[in-house]
């Protein structure tokens, strides 16, 4: 609550608090004035009754600013949500989990804390349409567990299975539980973060919560309160009553009905909300939850519960239509809907609900005094300024500056609204400028806060104006957590049994399993990886040595393992890294020549860049301002810019370019921007045109929409220098464009383009800054930025107010298509219909009009004569048809604000770069856009298509175009880095290799020096110290995760990083046994051994011996030294072996001893 409490009109607040049952039985009362955002003011002043509060909002967007207005002028801890499902009625797929975690927490809270007043419970009118599970099926459902409390694990872990939680490895969503040992990490409903529970014995030693993505803990909790994650259960009975009543219901089950199958077997199957009303007898109402609400319905919600009723309905009536088709040319599985009014209730019932309870009716403008029961809260919409920002920004803050006065004036507190603490800093600084004082104390009248709140509004007590009042339809809301890229591709990339893996050694192999071996004569235990290679030949690999086996990658069709011990490995490896030297040798000569060669130093001009800036409606994201300052710093510092732009699709990489291109162009310089499609380049010249209108910029376009006689003029123009911005697509790049002094060359959507316009684009002047933007590099493009050759920005931040797309992979099912088609219409916007194929779209055209008639569709695909493929893509835009039913060919950078669904026809025959690029085409704008991959029904996808289906679901979040590109890399390769001559180096090798014998060959390029093959060949230290080295089982049972921390532990550099990595074991798994402690300690040991050139040490009670890699010590003077002052304890054998006799009685003197010898050792050899 961001100041004392507010009283809503005087006149108004005495009626409520007097007012009595009889009154509001007569009729509902109506308040008028309520505009938007002003509604907290309300709530705020109707606690006051003393009864539970119950607002109906008209959709979810609605429900969460009403919940911004009170929790700028109310306490929010009393507000309880309830939203709808985020799926359609009759739908085959489930509510996503935070959806189902927030109904469960408010379900269950008014279950146990139903005497508790007052309380403001918000709704969707979907959501109060829908029935749910019976009031005593939360009776005793929520455990709580605090600090020191004793439980039976077996009996929680039962809980948790009852009451559909999904154990797996690592938890990172909603509903799911992992165990190790002591430890227990779940995420329950009602928690922004998972939490974890050591155990000693069945006493809960500590509570903490985690972050999902690092698995570290952070704060310590001392109770936490434990509810079902469903709202049904699967447990014999209920699995006993559904079976029964679905048979009743729907009559002999046929033998492919997987929804009675998946239940009947226990299986949670997706979509089985759908048919709720089977798990129970009889289902409740939100009302049932509720004793005596006082009920105040928003404005216009009439006309959605008659929206949602008609959708409800057309629904229920497609399924029945599509069962009794038999002539579909597309085949579906069996869906058989639940009578409607066991899952829904309906209008009568809904209005007899309403009868039983006091209703207060809210509506924005004011209502006449002369009707009964109704008032004027005298609130109206807030200061516009639309108007004047097309003027000018200093008559926006003169005209607000005057208001505010006014206000003021009026002895009203104003209040401006900033979306966060940046926007804040940012509205403080701007406000400031213009001489508005604003301050953040609670004492001050003009005060800026922190609210969710887009509009602002006037009222007789307060007046708000918002960020986007005063600057404009800037896109906000709350960011979410970043992802950080390099985290997913560690947990996607994990060996897994089965695994093709190169072994810097001995070459292609499989790895079967972790196994547990006897490796010295004691008998004392030791994992290692059992790799097999042809013939049936093992090799058993120490775990502290893994990091020379690499992933072979995706790709694994055909490979051919190789003989263990073999020459034909070898002679393959050393004639690859022949070849590799020649293609890293000519990345740096190409490299070096940007940077000797003499770039123009192009800095942004002072006063008009500032100006140039403001015209961007967004507020920039962290990493879109580093980007910028990024490529400011290259443009500046007297070398050719190289740089990549590696953003998710949507994310502001334009404004980059536009930026960029501002600084050239005020330099005098020309700047060349490459899009691959006519309609981009349209697109690109609309933008460019538009934000460089007040600036003396010449902006043209060349493409095949322009006609030959303006195309030969802007030719003419370019060439003359008259033109400074020249936008086109590869007409640009051809023999005949000849630029006059160009200085920046942008490429946008970079993976469009192939390796002949690469060629000629290096033709180009070497001292042009060269800007390439992209959503999902070319593994090629990628590769060059990862090997260091190219510099790399990203930006994973998602703008603010992106929502993400919801994603939904099913099989094709033509009444989820049919919905999601019509609630795409009925919002306003259109759909992309995207088949694999051109064959497919007759057939899809002619299901499409059957089950949509009036639906306006075009076509589009890359076997059309260009002209005619624009005209159709031109009139799409401009909005003369509802569907575009095209081939892949949409996916090329079109951003068409209105189109916000999109449904792709066997989504398992796309490329994953297509999956996300197609997906990237939608929910560009404030509305959330559903993207439907449908497949085959009752078909098994291949194991390819399959990968790439759960890395779409697995990237189901806002940024992750770059750990796209990754994955790319490793499915498909990356080809030769230079030109068109493709090769097969990573098939030889495996992606990983490749890549590692790549970064090294470039290393040893850039920095000059011959290194010798046998210094530069990657060799790992054998270790036998005759004392247990594992991650026991019991300490982290899940092997992918044992398998990863190995990985990680081999990677570990130094004390520092060994000591953060023991703490992170700590953690998240406890205290670790003896095994793992020497497991780190042989990792430290392993360090000193390659410092030491130490190629093994076996070490015993009596003492250790010591083989130096290829029998050579760089400080033969010093080992004798060494020697001498170990007289009678060291000596040095003919086979050129160091014995080191000692007493080492027991594995911690022997490790001590060990460590203190190679300490020794390697300070020798540096």
């Amino acid at each position: 609550m961001y100041f004392g409490k507010l009283r809503f009109l005087k006149k108004v607040c005495k009626i409520l608090i007097k007012i009595d049952k009889n009154q509001f039985d007569s009729s509902p009362i109506t308040i008028g004035g309520v505009p938007e955002g002003y509604e907290g003011v309300l709530l705020n002043d109707l606690v006051l009754l003393d009864q539970p509060i119950l607002f109906v909002a008209r959709d979810d967007r609605r429900m969460h600013s009403i919940k911004a207005s009170f929790e700028l002028f109310g306490d929010i801890k009393n507000v309880l949500e309830f939203p709808a499902w985020d799926c359609l009625p009759y739908d085959r797929v489930s509510p996503k989990k935070d959806i189902i975690a927030s109904r469960i927490k408010t379900l269950t809270s008014l279950n146990e804390n139903n005497n508790i007043n007052p309380r403001i419970i918000l709704t969707t009118i979907s959501a109060l349409l829908q029935r749910v599970p019976v009031l005593n099926f939360f009776n005793g459902s929520s455990i709580t567990f605090g600090r020191g409390n004793e439980i039976n694990r077996e009996i929680l872990i039962n809980f948790l299975n009852r009451n559909s939680y999904d154990r797996s490895e690592t938890v990172m969503e909603q509903g799911e539980y992992a165990i190790r040992g002591g430890i227990l990490d779940l995420y329950p409903p009602g928690y922004n973060h998972p939490l974890r529970l050591d155990f000693f014995g069945d006493e809960i030693e500590r509570i903490r919560s985690f972050d999902a993505y690092s698995q570290r803990t952070d704060v310590e909790i001392e109770c936490f309160k434990l509810q079902p994650f469903r709202e049904f259960l699967l447990d014999k009975g209920s699995i006993e009553r559904f079976r029964n009543r679905y048979r009743s219901t729907f009559g002999q089950i046929k033998n492919d009905d997987i929804v009675y199958e998946s239940v009947s077997r226990g299986i949670n199957y997706s979509g089985i909300e759908h048919w709720l009303p089977l798990f129970f007898e009889k289902l409740d109402t939100l009302f049932d939850f509720i004793p005596n609400p006082i009920i105040v319905m928003d404005h216009q919600l009439d006309d959605a519960i008659d929206s949602r009723l008609r959708t409800i309905q057309d629904c229920f009536d497609a399924r029945l239509d599509s069962n009794n088709q038999k002539d579909t040319m597309v085949s579906e599985a069996i869906y058989n809907p639940i009578p409607i009014s066991e899952l829904y209730i309906d209008r009568q019932e809904f209005e007899a609900k309403l009868c039983e309870n006091k209703v207060i009716r809210i509506q924005p403008f004011e209502t006449p005094s002369i009707l009964p029961n109704s008032f004027n809260a005298n609130g109206k919409p807030g200061f516009s300024f639309v108007d004047l920002r097309i003027e000018s920004n200093e008559s926006v803050y003169d005209t607000l500056n005057d208001n505010i006065t006014q206000e003021l004036n009026s002895k009203k507190k104003v209040l401006i609204g900033a979306i966060s603490e940046g926007s804040a800093s940012r509205l403080k600084s701007i406000l400031h400028d213009h001489n508005i004082m604003v301050s953040e104390s609670s004492e001050s009248l003009l005060k800026l806060v922190i609210t969710q709140l887009e509009k602002g509004f006037i009222s007789p007590q307060v007046t708000l104006i918002t960020e986007q009042d005063i600057l404009g339809d800037r896109l906000n809301v709350k960011r979410g957590r970043k992802l950080d890229p390099e985290n997913f591709i560690a947990q996607t990339s994990m060996l897994q049994p089965g695994d093709f893996i190169v072994h810097s050694d001995h070459g292609v192999g499989r790895f079967e399993e972790l196994v547990t071996l006897d490796l010295s004569e004691s008998g004392i235990p030791h994992d290692c990886l059992k790799l097999t290679y042809f013939g049936g030949d093992k090799l058993f690999l120490p775990v502290e040595n893994i990091e020379i086996i690499t992933r072979y990658g995706e790709s694994e069709n055909n490979v051919r393992l190789d003989k263990l011990g073999g020459v034909a490995w070898q002679a393959k490896k050393s004639a690859l890294k022949e070849r590799i030297k020649e293609v890293a040798d000519k990345l740096i000569a190409v490299a070096a020549a940007r940077e000797l060669s003499q770039g123009e130093i192009l800095q942004p001009p002072d006063g008009s860049y500032d100006q140039f800036c403001s015209g961007f409606s967004f507020s920039e994201t962290d990493d879109q301002v580093t980007a910028i300052n990024d490529v400011i710093h290259d443009m500046s510092s007297g070398r050719p810019m190289d740089r990549l732009i590696c953003g998710d699709v949507g994310f502001g990489k334009t404004e980059i370019a536009l930026r960029a291109a501002f600084i050239a162009s005020m330099e005098g310089r020309q700047v060349a921007i490459v899009v691959p499609t006519t309609l981009l380049a349209r697109q690109h010249y609309c933008t460019f045109k538009e934000r460089f209108k007040s600036f003396p910029v010449n902006v043209r376009q060349l493409s095949r929409l322009v006609s030959v006689k303006d195309s030969e003029i802007v030719k003419e123009e370019v060439k003359s220098g008259k033109v400074d911005i020249v936008i086109g697509t590869h007409a640009l790049l051809s023999k005949s464009i000849h630029f006059d002094r160009l200085g920046l060359l942008i490429i946008d959507e970079e993976q469009h383009f192939g390796v002949v316009h690469k060629e000629r684009l290096k033709t180009m002047k070497s001292n042009v800054h060269i800007l390439t933007l992209t959503a999902t590099p070319i593994p090629r493009t990628l590769q060059l930025a990862l090997t260091g050759v190219r510099d790399l920005s990203l930006i994973t931040t998602p703008p603010v107010d992106r929502l993400a797309v919801r994603t939904f992979i099913l099989p094709y099912d033509s009444v989820v298509v049919r919905e999601a088609i019509q609630r795409e219409l009925n919002r306003g916007g259109q759909i992309f219909y995207v088949c694999p194929r051109v064959s497919d779209l007759s057939h899809i055209e002619v299901e499409l009009k059957k089950i949509l008639p009036d639906l306006r569709i075009t076509r589009a695909h890359g076997q059309m004569k260009p002209g005619k493929l624009d005209e159709i893509m031109t009139a799409f835009y401009e909005g003369s048809y509802d569907l575009l039913l095209a081939t892949n060919i949409v996916e090329s950078g079109l951003d068409i604000p209105s189109v916000n669904t999109i449904i792709l026809h066997r989504a398992d025959r796309f490329g994953l770069s297509q999956l996300y690029q197609l997906r990237g085409r939608i929910g560009r704008s404030k509305v959330r856009g559903y993207a439907y991959f449908t497949l085959p029904p009752r078909q098994k996808l291949g194991e390819t298509a399959l990968k790439r289906l759960e890395v779409m679901q697995s990237l189901d979040a806002l940024g992750a175009g770059f750990a796209l590109a990754s994955h790319d890399l490793d499915i498909r390769g990356a080809g030769n880095l230079l030109g068109d001559e493709q090769s097969g180096h990573i098939k030889e090798v495996g992606v990983e290799l490749y890549q590692r014998m790549l970064e090294e060959a470039v290393s040893e390029s850039k920095s000059g020096e011959i290194i010798d093959g046998a210094s530069q060949k990657k060799w790992a230290p054998q270790i036998d110290i005759g004392i247990p080295v594992l991650i026991p089982e019991e300490y982290v049972a899940e092997l992918g995760i044992r398998l990863n921390l190995y990985r990680r532990i081999a990677n570990l550099l130094d004390e520092t990083e060994i000591e953060g990595f023991a703490a992170e074991l700590v953690d998240r798994f406890g205290m670790f046994p003896l095994e793992v402690k020497n497991l780190l300690a042989t990792v430290r040991i392993k360090r000193l051994c390659i410092a030491a050139s130490v190629e093994k040490i076996d070490a015993g009670p009596k003492g250790a011996v010591v083989s130096f890699y290829k029998n050579e010590f760089n400080n033969l003077e010093g080992l004798v030294e060494f020697i001498s002052s170990h007289l009678g304890t060291a000596k040095l054998r003919p086979d050129h072996k160091l014995v080191f006799m000692r007493q080492w009685d027991n594995h911690a003197s022997r490790l001590d001893g060990v460590e203190y010898l190679l300490k020794a050792l390697s300070k020798l050899a540096l």
